[in-house]
């Protein structure tokens, strides 16, 4: 009996912003080293439902698109699938080709077939010479009638090592009708309800999801599978590390899936993963891709490592990053068909056996931020690799209308970054986490950010609390955090009608329509640096002094290189709700920047001291023991 590992599937909603994602016009040229779209034959109206879509009477579409090609090169590489067949039912008179691509992004006919009338199509497909990268994917061509696609499967002979079932965790914080949509979703899947075990979903928010509208009947859809967790917020951490430990309790469950709770779910995706996990030769964590919620066709990164040098996260080539597929579809962009390894993959979506979790233990306790990386590198260091699953992806709410790290979450930021470096860092004293952290700290100290800046100094001493402090911290360091923001007015939020709301004397900056040439590096930045700082120094105004700002900047405007020009400014807020207001003060700046330079010295003196006691501690705050006492408040 043939084992599905990937159904043709289109929008459940008519998105005509989505369908880029799943069918792709014909024809395409490139201007000016841009793709362009000649022809537009794929239309929202020709899906007809989540499995079928029509083609025109002499027209083509092609299905190698995002949720419809087959990842050849990953399922290669990872798993003990050999050989896949692509079983196509149509209707209608017209061809089927099939293609397939190299690393190179090259494109290769397989084999094309004529079909008239009510056909299945089966085409057997070897998993042998795509090593280094490559795709499968098919053409529909209709003749002089419709040709519709009524279903579409890609699937193999082969045993799966691992037959076990999935169960999902879902960590929310006052979400409660993102978490209800997304379990309706899921409820109307009858093949993921199936090989679900059980779904956790903790719930750490004041505004519950058992009050919310439609939970009763979705309750009552899922029965005893859905399992409602409420505890104190712990963060992601916590959320996530709860879940990890009821699975451990399953016996019915090999896997677990993460959801972050303000996503909108491809449940086809659920199904890939765990079929992935299955198959896979051994253990591997199954990434799932983040598409932005706001901007449906644009994905934040496909592969995301941990660069050794500076410790630092972020995909593993500038090109991946914020990728619109409205612009660039699968078989315009060379690089996605390359197989592009990842250190980690965000817990917005991430599949973990139950056999890593029960090895390597929970997450670490810190809240959020890092928990997802250092998850990965720890299980790399155990020999257990992640795999960012092209074809498995949601939509999350993105970070662009967002500026985390000048937020209460900055303390996150820099205390889990130097926390993750100590426990895997293998450069001598950490190589330059600590002085790349000093030189993001410097920006924001020359662009008047002191909150930000207080509360990654206060990052940086609370790694001297030691492992030990961290479950008992993780409920408070959060409202600590956000109590901080009282001391610094810079945090306060203008809005358009209040009567308090700065005006700039000295206008509005001239918005940028390009990209800014004078990026200071090098050379340049160095300079920048050796007059800017000096000037901060002396400068003697303070925050009470100031009555009015100097000029209103957009916040894509306000570059951290021009800002340190003046002595006061209003910027717009990221999401923008309104408008803030920064101001030199001299006493701040002379006093964050000595203690930042103070903390990242001692830092640096203690590095191999710190990174002993971490590693050494890392089995403890990890285990399922130790975060039980964290849930039960004790």
């Amino acid at each position: 009996m043939p084992t599905t590992l990937q159904s043709v599937v289109f929008p459940q909603a008519k998105d005509p912003d989505v369908l880029p994602l799943y069918a792709d016009p014909e024809t395409w040229t490139t201007i000016d080293e841009k793709s362009v779209r000649l022809s537009q034959h794929a239309h929202i109206d020709s899906v007809l439902s989540r499995s079928s879509s029509r083609v025109r009477p002499g027209e083509r579409i092609s299905y190698a698109s995002y949720f419809n090609a087959f990842p050849a090169a990953y399922w290669q590489r990872w798993t003990v699938v050999t050989e896949v067949r692509l079983e196509l039912r149509t209707q209608g008179a017209g061809t089927v080709i099939v293609y397939r691509s190299n690393s190179s992004g090259v494109q290769q006919q397989v084999e094309a077939r004529t079909v008239t009338g009510s056909a299945t199509t089966s085409f057997d497909l070897p998993l042998k010479s795509f090593s280094d990268g490559g795709w499968y994917w098919f053409d529909l061509i209709a003749s002089t009638e419709d040709l519709t696609l009524e279903q579409g499967s890609w699937t193999t002979e082969a045993e799966p090592v691992n037959k076990g079932k999935l169960s999902l965790g879902m960590t929310t914080y006052n979400k409660p009708d993102f978490c209800v949509a997304t379990l309706s979703n899921i409820a109307q899947n009858s093949a993921l309800v199936d090989v679900v075990d059980r779904i956790f979903l903790v719930d750490q928010g004041t505004q519950k999801v058992r009050d919310e509208n439609g939970f009763d009947e979705v309750a009552a859809q899922l029965g005893d599978t859905l399992q409602i967790i409420e505890q104190g917020n712990l963060g992601g951490s916590g959320g996530f590390a709860r879940s990890m430990s009821e699975t451990l309790e399953r016996e019915d469950t090999d896997f677990l899936l993460l959801l972050d709770d303000d996503v909108e779910f491809e449940t086809e995706s659920a199904l890939r993963a765990l079929q992935f996990g299955r198959f896979s030769r051994t253990p591997v964590i199954v990434g799932g891709h983040m598409f932005d919620l706001l901007d449906k066709p644009v994905m934040h990164a496909w592969a995301e490592v941990v660069r050794p040098g500076p410790f630092m996260w972020g995909p593993s080539f500038e090109e991946q990053h914020r990728h619109d597929f409205r612009e660039s579809n699968l078989r315009q962009t060379k690089w996605m068909h390359a197989r592009l390894d990842s250190d980690y993959n965000g817990w917005w979506m991430c599949l973990i056996p139950k056999k890593i979790i029960a090895e390597i233990g929970l997450s670490l306790p810190v809240f959020i931020k890092w928990d997802d990386a250092e998850y990965g590198l720890r299980a790399k260091a155990a020999g257990y690799r992640t795999v960012s699953l092209p074809g498995v992806a949601l939509w999350h709410v993105s970070w662009v209308d967002k500026d985390d790290s000048q937020d209460w979450q900055a303390f996150f930021h820099t205390r889990n970054r130097i926390i993750a470096g100590l426990l895997h860092s293998d450069a001598a004293g950490g190589g330059r986490l600590i002085q790349n952290s000093s030189r993001q700290d410097l920006k924001k100290l020359l662009n008047m950010q002191y909150y930000a800046t207080q509360l990654s100094i206060d990052g940086m001493r609370s790694i001297f609390d030691g492992p030990g402090a961290l479950h008992k911290s993780i409920s408070t360091d959060m409202p600590a955090a956000r109590a901080h923001a009282a001391d610094f007015p810079e945090t306060r939020i203008y809005r358009s009608d209040d009567p308090e709301a700065p005006s700039a004397f000295g206008g509005r900056a001239l918005p940028l329509l390009e990209d800014p040439d004078d990026y200071p590096t090098g050379v340049q930045l160095a300079l920048f640096t050796l007059k800017t700082v000096p000037k901060h120094w002396l400068r003697k105004n303070n925050e009470s002094d100031q009555h009015a700002p100097e000029l209103e900047y957009s916040k894509a405007d306000s570059l951290w290189w021009r800002i340190p020009r003046h002595h006061s400014v209003v910027i717009g807020a990221a999401d923008g709700s309104g408008k803030m207001w920064y101001r030199h003060d001299q006493a701040k700046f002379r006093r964050l920047l000595k203690e930042s330079r103070q903390l990242a010295r001692r830092l640096e003196k203690n590095w191999d001291r710190l990174a002993e006691a971490y590693k050494a501690a890392l089995p403890e705050i990890t285990s399922v023991e130790e975060w039980r006492k964290t849930f039960d408040g004790r």
